[in-house]
């Protein structure tokens, strides 16, 4: 099954502090892959129970899948992604 990606707005301001070079690679990667297999990826626990998790080498992007698309909350290192509040 195909998702639509989408992006919540904040997502902008994490792209920010993420290189040049690494976002273009990140954003190709969930156009290609997240809009396929997005329900393939860990669901994750605790505070963030409920979303998923895709991994772009040190980057990690927190997302929920809700009815056909796939709704981005958060791009971000893998050492500061999960200390926000989403």
């Amino acid at each position: 099954m195909a998702y639509n990606i989408v992006y919540k707005k904040s997502v902008q301001r994490d792209l920010k502090k993420v290189p040049k070079m690494e976002v273009d690679r990140i954003l190709n990667q969930i156009e290609q892959e997240l809009s396929k297999n997005a329900d393939a990826y860990p669901v994750l626990k605790g505070q963030f129970a409920g979303l998923r998790k895709y991994r772009i080498g040190d980057y990690r992007v927190i997302y929920a899948i809700v009815g056909d698309d796939c709704l981005v909350l958060r791009i971000g290192h893998r050492k500061e992604v999960y200390k926000r509040a989403i």
